[in-house]
C-alpha cells in the first residue's frame, strides 16, 4: 500500500512538473519573440526614424492621456450638478 501511494505521489508530482515546465516555456518563447522584434527593428530601421517612432508613439499616448481627462472632466462637471464634490490631486 505505501508503495502505491509513494508511486501515486510521483506521478502527480510528475504531472505538475510538466505543467510547470510548459507554462516556463510558454512564456520564454514571449520573451524571445520581445527579443527578436527589437533586434529587428534596429536592423531595419536607422536610428532617426526609431527616434521618429518613438515619438510618435509617445505623441499617441498623449493623446490617449487628453481624450480621457476629457470625459473624466465630464464626468466630474456632471457630478458636481448632482451635488457630488470630489477633490483634485494632480498628477504629473
Amino acid at each position: 500500500m505505501a508503495d502505491r501511494a509513494k508511486t501515486a505521489d510521483t506521478e502527480d508530482l510528475q504531472r505538475r512538473l510538466e505543467v510547470l515546465e510548459r507554462r516556463s516555456a510558454r512564456s520564454d518563447r514571449g520573451s524571445a519573440m520581445e527579443a527578436a522584434f527589437w533586434a529587428l527593428m534596429h536592423n531595419l530601421f536607422p536610428e532617426e526614424a526609431r527616434t521618429h517612432m518613438r515619438a510618435a508613439g509617445r505623441e499617441q499616448l498623449l493623446a490617449a492621456r487628453a481624450y480621457l481627462d476629457h470625459w473624466i472632466a465630464k464626468l466630474e462637471h456632471r457630478e458636481e450638478e448632482n451635488g457630488r464634490r470630489h477633490e483634485n490631486i494632480e498628477i504629473s
